[in-house]
């Protein structure tokens, strides 16, 4: 006759493998710097939408301070506030 290897106990039984699955995952945590999707998605589109009003503000500041309406401090702020938009932008939408 043939050998059959046996098992002590099936696992449907709760036998002596019961409850190490759940010793294992009972350690688990959740990952630290973890962002969940809809936050990353909303975080993108308030950036991008901020961005372009700060983009547009300062272009159209730029033409009206060549033309001498008004100074360029103001368009130029608006300036560098849209390329830290879009470096934020590309910082969320790649991580």
């Amino acid at each position: 006759m043939g050998w059959t290897p046996q098992r002590s106990q099936p696992c449907h039984q709760g036998g002596p493998t019961r409850g190490r699955y759940a010793r294992f995952v009972n350690g688990l945590q959740k990952r630290g710097n973890y962002t969940p999707r809809r936050v990353r998605e909303r975080r993108a589109y308030q950036l991008a939408v901020g961005g372009a009003v700060a983009g547009a503000v300062g272009v159209v500041g730029l033409v009206l301070s060549v033309v001498g309406v008004i100074g360029a401090t103001l368009p130029i702020l608006a300036l560098v506030v849209a390329a830290i938009c879009v470096y934020l932008f590309r910082r969320v939408v790649s991580g």
